[in-house]
């Protein structure tokens, strides 16, 4: 009888591989260009950067929506890489449902204050 190794191949965990790579990727891309339409702002913008400039940069409703979607982009980005991790390394059931826990409370407090220091609430 032969026995043919490898036909049968087990893969364990989440199994979420080319979308959490390609998640991380766009939203790691999104935020680069956030990053230079910030920069080409402040470096166009005439005379010294105060809080009045800086604040002006971010007061149409246009750059807080943008804003607002990069930081919800951050946040999913921050979420996968946490996730990820969490499910390599810690081992211990409860202990990485516990982190997973604090980690979405975390961030969902990281959005809500988002969202007041954008709009004011």
């Amino acid at each position: 009888m032969a026995v043919n190794y490898g036909s049968k191949r087990i893969v364990v965990g989440a199994h979420y591989g080319l979308r959490d790579w390609l998640s991380q990727r766009v939203t790691a891309a999104l935020m680069a260009l956030f990053t230079l339409v910030v920069l080409a702002q402040v470096i166009l913008s005439r005379g010294p950067i105060g809080y009045d400039k800086w604040a002006g940069i971010f007061a149409s409703q246009w750059m807080k929506v943008l804003t607002f979607s990069i930081i919800a982009a951050l946040l999913w980005h921050v979420w996968v890489g946490m996730r990820d991790v969490l499910m390599d390394y810690v081992k211990a059931v409860w202990a990485r449902l516990s982190l997973q826990i604090f980690t979405i409370v975390w961030l969902v407090g990281c959005a809500g204050w988002a969202v007041q220091v954008l709009w004011r609430v």
